[in-house]
C-alpha cells in the first residue's frame, strides 16, 4: 500500500481500475492486494510513481549510519510499514533499481506467467542480486496477498497482515518488532496515526529510527508528537521528492489547495505537475547531534 493512492494501509481490495475519491485524489486501491505485483506496476507506471526509488538511496545511507560496530546494530532489522509486495525490501537489499522493477513486471514475459511461475522467476532473480550487507526486513500491511507474495519470493523475512489502526498487534508481530532498529514508510502516512506507532515503539527493545516519506498534502504532527514521547526528535529534510504525476487537473487542484493550506509553497513542485513528499527522520537526540540530517539525505 502506498501514498500513490491516498495514503497506505486503509482500503486494499481486489481488482484493477483506478477511481477518483471525493477528496480529490485518485485511488489505486485495487492494485494493492493482488496475488502478485504486476497490476501495481502497470497501474503506476504511466504516472511515474517514484518514491521507493528515492527511498532506496536514503534507506541505504541510514542502514550504514546505524551500523556502528556494536553487535546490537550490526544485526539490525528493518520494519517496513505499508510494505505492499516487499518493494522497499527489494530495493534496499538487492542490486536492482525501481526502473528495472517497472520494466520487469510490465514486460511481455511477466504477462505470460502464472503467479506461481512469476514467484519462482522472482526467487531466482532476487537470489542472484542479494547484496552482501542485506538486512532482515519485517513487513507490515493489511494487504494479506501482497505480504504473502513478499514472503514467498524471499523479500520479507517475516510479514504480517495486520491493521494496527483498528486492533493491537499480535504477539508474533510484537516479537518480530523487538529487533527493529529502523522503521521505514514510503507510503501510507495518510492512513497512519499514533495508534500504529505507539505499540511498535513500545515493543522495540532498543533505540529506533523512523524514516517516513510523507506527502506534502498530509499532516505529520500527531505522529511526530507520538514519536517524541519515546525520545525521538523529528527533523524534516529540506529537499522534497517528486512522488508521482497527477492523474487529472482536479487532482492537481486538490494538491495545490492542500499544500497551500498547510503553509507550504507549491511553486516548482505541485504546480509543476507532481505530488511531492518530504522526508521526516525521527531519532534519539544524541544521534541527531552526532550525525546531521544533511549527511544522510542525498541531493534530489
Amino acid at each position: 500500500m502506498t501514498d500513490a493512492q491516498h495514503g497506505g494501509p486503509g482500503a486494499a481490495t481486489v481488482g484493477g481500475a483506478r477511481a477518483a475519491t471525493a477528496g480529490g485524489m485518485t485511488r489505486f486501491d485495487k492494485t494493492y492486494d493482488q496475488p502478485d505485483p504486476r497490476a501495481y506496476f502497470r497501474a503506476l507506471s504511466p504516472f511515474a510513481y517514484q518514491t521507493p526509488g528515492h527511498a532506496q538511496r536514503v534507506f541505504r545511507r541510514l542502514r550504514r549510519a546505524l551500523r556502528t560496530g556494536d553487535p546490537a546494530t550490526e544485526s539490525l532489522t528493518v520494519l517496513d510499514l505499508c510494505c505492499s509486495y516487499g518493494i522497499n525490501a527489494a530495493l534496499l537489499n538487492h542490486d536492482v533499481t525501481l526502473d528495472e522493477l517497472y520494466a520487469r513486471y510490465t514486460s511481455p514475459r511477466a504477462a505470460q506467467l502464472s503467479t506461481a511461475e512469476l514467484a519462482e522467476w522472482d526467487r531466482e532473480f532476487y537470489g542472484e542480486r542479494r547484496l552482501s550487507d542485506a538486512v532482515p526486513v519485517v513487513g507490515l500491511d493489511i494487504a494479506a496477498n501482497a505480504v504473502a507474495y513478499g514472503r514467498a519470493v524471499g523479500l520479507l523475512t517475516e510479514g504480517f497482515a495486520e491493521n494496527l489502526e483498528s486492533a493491537p498487534p499480535s504477539p508474533e508481530l510484537r516479537r518480530a518488532v523487538r529487533r527493529a532498529r529502523l522503521i521505514t514508510v514510503t507510503g501510507g502516512s495518510s492512513f497512519l496515526s499514533p495508534r500504529t506507532f505507539r505499540p511498535l515503539l513500545s515493543a522495540a527493545r532498543g533505540p529506533v529510527w523512523v524514516a517516513a516519506f510523507v506527502l506534502r498534502t498530509t499532516p505529520y504532527r500527531a505522529i511526530a508528537e507520538c514519536l517524541a514521547s519515546f525520545g525521538l526528535a523529528t527533523e524534516r529534510a529540506v529537499p522534497t521528492f517528486p512522488q508521482r504525476r497527477f492523474t487529472s487537473l482536479r487532482e492537481q487542484r486538490y494538491a495545490l489547495d492542500a499544500v497551500t493550506a498547510s503553509g507550504n509553497d507549491p511553486a516548482g513542485k505541485e504546480s509543476d505537475g507532481y505530488f511531492h513528499t518530504a522526508l521526516h527522520l525521527s531519532r534519539p537526540t544524541s544521534d541527531v547531534v552526532a550525525t546531521p540530517l544533511d549527511a544522510l539525505v542525498p541531493a534530489v
